[in-house]
């Protein structure tokens, strides 16, 4: 099973990014670690997410834990960044930025880091010897008055290298840590629409056709503070074997506010040849959308294998026809 769910970071370098960032999903847990690796350099960061309730007038003190993994010393710049979604009319979705400014990414204007002078600045470098882990202090101080809904920025631990790669560009890495801050301000307003749920067989990407079960939906938040959404995709044979259902324990897509994404699923271990009964179910919140569709399904090599057989009845049925005819044409005889 793909969850299938975009993001890319450009800082005019080459940027190897954690998916666990640009992916984020219901559980939240703190555990959870953001790693990157490049030209031989693995950094990590601890939690990948943070959730937390924020009022006006207040500060909110925490930490996070930036560990290198790799063989050498590095130096690394810590600084925060808006977290939202950017539509692209050319390619018809929301794809990942951070430099993208609204009234939902003012908290990354109100975090600062402290540095090894011991005061809180905007951003700051520290260095890490291999295989040590540094614990990085911050805190979100807000203003008088917040807005009310959700604030989103990302906490990124950007490595600093003169390295380059083979072909002369030069490779860094950011893991980083996704901040959800919940307004205790004001009403909090979770609104969703379902949109464009699809079923379809021989999924097309980059330029190879896959004999899969394919489903997705669009889904948009057009409230102020995040949700999670979650699909089932269920395959029921007709005639035929084998079948699939989304498990239970999948990742939910979490969608922020003025975005919208696709939420999908792929059955791949399709078989060759059946009749199967497909369900494919929504769910955000209390809404629920779900469409169904009966798919024959047959694989090219089962096409090729079935024409062969099919030419071969038609031949041998014309030549018993032609040896029917000539026996009965001696017999009249």
């Amino acid at each position: 099973m793909k969850k299938i769910f975009s993001g890319i970071l450009l800082f005019g370098v080459v940027m190897i990014t954690s998916l666990g960032l640009f992916y984020p999903v219901d559980s939240y847990a703190d555990e959870e670690e953001s790693t990157t690796t490049s030209s031989g350099t693995s950094i990590s960061l601890t939690p990948v997410s943070k959730i937390l309730q924020i009022a006006s007038n207040s500060v909110y003190s925490d930490s996070f834990t930036v560990t290198n993994g790799g063989d050498s010393t590095i130096r690394i710049e810590v600084y925060a960044t808006p977290y939202s979604y950017v539509y692209s009319e050319e390619e018809d979705l929301y794809k990942l930025g951070f430099s993208n400014e609204n009234n939902y990414t003012q908290i990354s204007r109100w975090i600062t880091f402290l540095d090894t002078k011991g005061d809180y600045v905007k951003n700051t470098v520290f260095t890490i010897e291999p295989q040590n882990s540094l614990k990085i202090d911050y805190r979100i101080s807000t203003p008088n008055n917040i807005p009310s809904g959700g604030q989103y920025a990302v906490i990124f631990a950007h490595t600093l290298s003169n390295a380059t790669s083979s072909s002369g560009i030069r490779t860094e890495a950011s893991p980083g840590m996704v901040i959800y801050g919940r307004s205790t301000e004001g009403e909090s307003i979770v609104s969703a629409q379902i949109s464009d749920l699809e079923i379809r067989q021989n999924v097309t990407e980059n330029g190879t056709t896959r004999n899969n079960f394919y489903a997705s939906a669009k889904i948009k938040n057009t409230g102020n503070v995040d949700f999670s959404a979650k699909a089932v995709l269920k395959v029921d044979p007709i005639i035929g074997g084998g079948s699939y259902e989304t498990p239970a324990n999948a990742g939910r897509l979490s969608v922020i506010p003025e975005t919208e994404l696709i939420l999908s699923d792929e059955w791949t271990d399709t078989p060759g040849f059946g009749f199967y009964k497909v369900t494919w179910t929504v769910t955000v919140g209390d809404s629920v959308e779900t469409i169904e569709k009966v798919i024959f399904l047959i694989s090219p090599v089962a096409i090729i294998i079935t024409i062969i057989f099919l030419t071969i009845i038609v031949i041998w049925i014309i030549i018993s026809s032609r040896k029917r005819k000539e026996r009965r044409s001696r017999l009249a005889v």
